[in-house]
């Protein structure tokens, strides 16, 4: 669409090509609304903004949306960036198309900590409507690829951001919703502009192989279609290219060098009917030996984004290795297309069931989303279920469930029902009792062996991959942990009135509430839920409420408080602080420290443990140390990062290099090129002829850490870079 000339004739003509009856003159109004909207404004390189709404329909066309979607791709800034509001958007286009927009609109008059926070919630708040409507993230990501599309515009931080954000979010979310072609352009742009070097390296290897191989390619498809013919068989042959980012993956995850990557080429047989694939594949195996381990039928065992084919690799003629992919015409469309595929302007009324295979995983989010109540948690539990990878395993009566790689019985049986996680003791697998933590294999045939009187573990949650089941165990686990913290509370509050001779029962429940309410709780529960968990003692609440009963609480010293109110411990208690950027939620005075064994920088998701007598120890959320801690030592508290400290922390990051000399003064050179301080160096060899190095850095926050990691990624010689 780069050379194409971007006008709103340009796009009613593209629209009329698939959709004869569509109401243009809506189309037309939409753009000279927004044309009008945004006169004052010029984009980063310089243009008339409406170029951008206008490139966003055009992209919106090529998907083939309907009139409504469309329009709505012209109108999608107006709300954010200009004076119009929800209700003239629904006076001048309707409701339909007012709530496209205004689900797009950013949460701007909402004042957030972070950026992060902010885009966090904005992104859920556009799941939710997506959830409703799914043409909502077609508008986002014809609105996001248009802005990858112009990205070089922007300042490199910027740049760096959106196309990170591009690649962890919306390619994997794009992926899900099987839109093919889309998750291809959205990881290879993200791909060149952040990490441009190897992404020009990679573009001229694959041109070189694509060069050597090409005549190859052609003498093998002409084998394969003369065959065809003579069997009577109908099928198109093309070849097939797999995309720079999709090769870096390959290359990184397996740690092969890129001539080890056998299926940068291959060829693509489309035919007419799913039997047709299954006896072509036949006829490629006749001719040529099939690699073991390399065939995939994703025909009989669709991904969980649709996508049906039959994969299969041979050693072809003179011993070269070729991969082909046997699909129908149908399951062509839904591979490059996905849920897209089914939007079109006459199958409104079917869309409903047929999305829901699409995003019933979005659903499921959105309904244990009360648990979620941090939107960067959300945007965490949403990652985790854009994954592609999934394994295909049956209940006891055949049904197939489909659950991510690594899952386990625990979270097969969640996904039955939370009775029934809640109640697993055991698990039998192909008919063998096997452990809780087994990870279940494509195929296998899994029984839940369930008690009444059982209920879950924490540990559970070190080896459970599904939110379903991290959100139902955490909120099994909260409940219960609250019931015993209210019972302990009561005790420890009794036993304190006691020795000041006063009965729980003289305990008023407008006292009650208005001590609470000095502890900065919303309820008694929640005071004895504090007393039991060690945040406030009861000698503290018992001298709050003798304060609130005796008429001369002003008389008194301070110090006979014990911190009954903000000001008063102040004067009383001078806690040792470590960090003056960290906020410990609900707690104002108490002893803390950060965890060394993790060494979190501002912008990482923060975890906090009270343990008794040590106060609380502050860990990054994904530190793998948390799971070794024991339930009875340790309570969890909610930490966070205070807005607007101008300060630096100390981050380590471990080092895997080819042995070479001069290594670390490059990467030291490196790391003073952007600012940051080396504060500690340590390095070993080891006998293979690597080195591991670790570096002690004080940095602003993760951004500035995650840049200098890529860019020590991108050194000679580095193999790999952990925190």
């Amino acid at each position: 669409m780069s050379d194409e000339v971007i006008t709103i004739y340009s796009l009613t003509t593209k629209v009329l090509s698939y959709d004869s009856s569509a109401d243009v003159d809506l189309l037309k109004k939409a753009y000279i609304f927004s044309r009008e909207a945004h006169c004052s404004q010029t984009r980063s390189e310089g243009t008339p903004y409406i170029g951008h709404p206008l490139s966003v329909a055009h992209i919106l066309a090529d998907m083939k949306t309907d009139v409504a979607t469309i329009a709505a791709g012209l109108l999608h800034d107006t709300i954010e960036d200009t004076g119009t509001t929800v209700k003239d958007m629904k006076e001048m286009f309707g409701d339909e198309i007012a709530f496209l927009v205004s689900a797009l609109t950013k949460l701007s008059k909402i004042e957030f900590k972070t950026r992060e926070e902010a885009q966090a919630e904005n992104f859920r708040k556009m799941l939710l409507a997506m959830s409703e409507d799914i043409r909502v993230i077609f508008i986002k990501f014809a609105d996001r690829l248009h802005n990858m599309r112009t990205l070089q515009f922007l300042p490199e931080n910027k740049r760096q951001r959106i196309a990170t954000e591009t690649l962890e979010i919306y390619a994997p979310l794009a992926n899900r919703l099987g839109i093919g072609w889309l998750r291809i352009e959205f990881e290879d742009l993200s791909f060149k502009i952040l990490m441009p070097e190897l992404y020009e390296e990679l573009a001229q290897k694959v041109a070189k192989r694509k060069e050597e191989q090409e005549g190859y390619l052609k003498e093998v498809a002409r084998t394969i279609e003369e065959s065809l013919r003579e069997e009577g068989l109908y099928g198109r042959v093309s070849g097939r290219v797999k995309h720079y980012y999709g090769i870096y993956q390959k290359m990184q995850n397996q740690r092969i060098s890129f001539d080890q990557v056998h299926d940068v080429l291959g060829l693509r047989i489309i035919t007419d009917t799913k039997a047709n694939c299954y006896t072509i594949m036949g006829l490629i195996h006749s001719f040529w030996t099939p690699i073991p381990g390399r065939f995939k039928d994703y025909i009989a065992m669709p991904k969980s984004n649709m996508y049906q084919s039959l994969h299969t690799t041979v050693i072809g003629p003179k011993g070269e290795r070729v991969e082909f992919q046997i699909r129908t015409e149908e399951m062509n469309k839904i591979a490059e297309e996905g849920i897209a595929s089914h939007w079109r302007y006459k199958e409104k009324d079917t869309m409903k069931t047929r999305d829901s295979k699409y995003i019933s995983w979005l659903r499921e989010l959105i309904r244990s989303q009360k648990e979620l109540h941090d939107a960067r948690e959300f945007m965490e539990a949403v990652k985790g279920e854009v994954i592609p990878e999934v394994v295909y395993v049956f209940t006891p009566t055949g049904e197939i469930k489909e659950l991510p790689f690594d899952s386990t019985p625990v979270d097969f049986a969640y996904s039955i029902h939370t009775e029934v996680g809640h109640k697993c003791v055991g698990a039998k697998v192909n008919g063998r009792i096997v452990p809780l933590r087994y990870q279940m294999k494509n195929g296998d045939t899994v029984e839940i062996i369930t008690s009444p009187t059982h209920g879950p573990s924490r540990d559970w949650l070190k080896f459970v991959v599904t939110q379903r089941a991290k959100n139902r165990i955490k909120q099994w686990i909260k409940a219960e942990e609250r019931k015993q913290s209210i019972e302990l509370g009561a005790k420890l509050l009794e036993v304190e009135l006691k020795k000041h001779h006063l009965k729980p029962s003289s305990l008023k429940s407008e006292e009650a509430q208005t001590v609470a309410k000095a502890f900065g709780l919303q309820t008694y529960d929640d005071l004895l839920v504090s007393i039991g968990y060690g945040k406030v003692s009861p000698h503290q609440v018992v001298n709050r409420l003798l304060a609130e009963r005796s008429p001369e609480a002003h008389l008194r010293k301070p110090q006979d408080f014990q911190g009954a109110s903000g000001e008063e411990l102040q004067k009383t208690v001078r806690p040792q602080k470590e960090h003056k950027g960290i906020s410990i939620k609900g707690i104002d005075h108490i002893l803390y420290h950060t965890a060394k064994c993790c060494l979190p920088v501002p912008g990482d998701i923060l975890v906090g443990f009270v343990t008794r007598g040590r106060g609380v120890t502050i860990h990054r959320k994904d530190c793998p140390n948390l799971e070794r801690l024991t339930i009875d030592d340790a309570r969890l508290i909610d930490v966070d990062w205070k807005p607007g400290d101008e300060m630096t922390t100390t981050a380590r990051l471990l080092i895997e290099t080819v042995d070479r000399p001069g290594l670390i003064a490059d990467l030291s050179v490196l790391i003073s090129s952007v600012n940051v301080n080396i504060s500690h160096i340590n390095a070993t060899t080891t006998q293979d002829k690597k080195a591991h190095i670790t570096f002690n850095l004080d940095v602003r926050d993760k951004p500035q850490l995650n840049t200098l990691i890529q860019k020590i990624s991108q050194t000679e010689g580095v193999l790999r870079v952990k925190r």
